[in-house]
C-alpha cells in the first residue's frame, strides 16, 4: 500500500469511528489480529478494548467529539499521526465527573496498516494532565 493510501485509511478511521462511533467502518477497519500495543499492562490489546475506549468512554464523556489531524507521516507499513481529539466534557471521564468545561486531547499514534486495516497501533496522550485540569 502507498503511503497516501495508508493515511487515507487512517484518516477515515478518525473521521468516521473515533468522531463518528460508525461501528460498521471500525468492523471494516480493524485486521481480526489487531493489538493495541499502547493498553495498559494487564488490559485486552484486541479490536474491542478499542472500540471500548471510543464508544464507553470518550463518546460518553465529550459532546461535540471532533479530531482534528495536524500532521501525518507514512513510511513501510506505518503511519504516524499528530492529532487533537476535543469536545465538551458533559458525562463522567475515567471517575472525573462532567464538568461543562471543553476537552483537547493531544495524541500522537503510530498505526501498522496491512491489507487496508489497522494491525498494531502504539500511541501517547497528555490525558492524565486534562483529567486533573478537570478536578
Amino acid at each position: 500500500m502507498s503511503a497516501p493510501d495508508m493515511k487515507a485509511v487512517v484518516q477515515r478511521f478518525n473521521e468516521q469511528v473515533i468522531a463518528g462511533g460508525d461501528r460498521a467502518a471500525f468492523d471494516t477497519l480493524m485486521a481480526p489480529g489487531f493489538v493495541n500495543r499502547s493498553a495498559p499492562p494487564g488490559a485486552p490489546t484486541g479490536p474491542e478494548a478499542m472500540w471500548n475506549t471510543f464508544e464507553n468512554v470518550l463518546r460518553p464523556a465529550l459532546a461535540g467529539l471532533t479530531v482534528t489531524i495536524h500532521d501525518q507521516v507514512g513510511e513501510g507499513e506505518k503511519v504516524t499521526t499528530r492529532k487533537t481529539i476535543s469536545g465538551t466534557h458533559v458525562g463522567a471521564l475515567l471517575g472525573v465527573a462532567a464538568t461543562g468545561k471543553p476537552v483537547s486531547i493531544e495524541v500522537i499514534d503510530i498505526v501498522r496498516v496491512e491489507d487496508g486495516r489497522y494491525a498494531e497501533h502504539w500511541g501517547i496522550n497528555n490525558l492524565a494532565t486534562v483529567l486533573a485540569g478537570l478536578k
